[in-house]
Parts: C-alpha cells; structure tokens; sequence
C-alpha cells in the first residue's frame, strides 16, 4: 500500500487551528481559522481529487476525534466529495488510549504505531492517506514509511503553533513531482522523499 500525507501549513509551517478558531486551542494557541479565509473552490476541488482517489484513511487520535465530530456529523455524506470518502471508507487511528471508535468502519492500531502502520502497508493495496496528524506523520517519516507528501502552504504568518516540523530532528532530501498555484495564493507541493540530504563540503566555489 502506497502511504500519502496531505498536511495543511502556514508559510513558517504552522499546522495547529487551521480550521476553527477553536478546533485546538493547546499551548495557549489563540490563531485558529488561518485558513479557511484562503481555501477557495480552487483549492477545494484539488482536496476533492486527493480524497476522491483514498482507499483508506490513517489518522494520529487527536485528528480523528476532530474528523469525526466535524466530517463524522455531515449529514447525507454519500455523494460528496470529502464527506463521501471519509464516512465510507476504512480508516485507521493509531493510538494507545482509544478503543471504542465511535465513527463507522474505524480500527484502532494499538502497539507501535511505526510496526502497526508497517504491517498495514504490507498487508494492503492502494493509497492510504495521513490528513493532519502532525506527531504520526513525524513518526511515520523518521521510519521512512511515507511514499509521498503533499504540503498546502497558505500565504501566511501564523507566528505561534505546532509546527509541521520541529527545530531539531532527523534530515530528508525531498524530489517534488507537482506543484501548483491558487489564484488566492496557495501552493500544492508533491514530493517524494530522496534519503539524506547531499550538503556541501568545506569551501565554496572559486
């Protein structure tokens, strides 16, 4: 099974609160709602795409409980693009503390998130896709099970929040495959992960 992330940041990589302003409010975070003012029909009709082509859903529990009490509730989901997807098909959320998952056709993966989502991977077909999830798709990337990233970055400073990444962690060189533009300013970046970055010796060019 190829495993896909698709993570929404700002420009100096924030991914806390992009939807609500209240969606998460951890750490004193008071930015909520950065990006739905940026998320245009553009922009919702490529997400569209990305979920339309999902055979299955993998999610950190934090994430999960905030897709099922948003996406979980939409009433009449069949038919609709995100809503369709994400109420039929299977998902999957790595936790060690959920066992009773009150959205239909969820498994919770227990134990090691890295040799749960491991033995996923081997024992499947298709695409499954991580949204959100930033603490999972770190684990998962440390663990070189990530096949392909897909960053939405918004056009702006958040300037406080969960970032993506951390100040300090392991090195990856990234080979983009896509990229586009919003007329509202958003990019879609499509990469693959290339190992270890190269980096320059001592000296530069004469």
């Amino acid at each position: 099974m190829k495993l896909t992330t698709v993570t929404h940041v700002s420009l100096d990589g924030v991914m806390q609160g992009l939807g609500r302003s209240d969606e998460d409010r951890r750490g004193g975070f008071e930015r909520g709602g950065w990006a739905l003012p940026l998320f245009s029909g553009e922009s919702e009709a490529y997400l569209s795409e990305v979920f339309e082509r999902a055979d299955a859903f993998l999610f950190g529990r934090r994430t999960f409980e905030i897709f099922a009490g948003s996406w979980g509730r939409v009433p009449d989901p069949a038919g609709k693009p995100i809503a369709g997807p994400l109420n039929t098909r299977p998902k999957y959320v790595a936790s060690n503390t959920l066992t009773d998952p009150d959205w239909a056709h969820s498994t919770v993966l227990a134990g090691d998130p890295a040799e749960a989502v491991a033995d996923l991977k081997a024992a499947s077909e298709g695409e499954v896709q991580v949204h959100g999830s930033g603490a999972l798709v770190r684990s998962l990337l440390d663990h070189r099970l990530v096949d392909e990233i897909t960053l939405l970055v918004y056009p702006v400073i958040v300037g406080q929040g969960t970032r993506l990444f951390p100040e300090t962690g392991p090195d990856a060189a990234l080979d983009l495959i896509d990229s586009r533009t919003t007329r509202q300013g958003l990019t879609v970046q499509v990469y693959r992960p290339g190992g270890r970055p190269e980096y320059a010796t001592t000296g530069g060019p004469s």
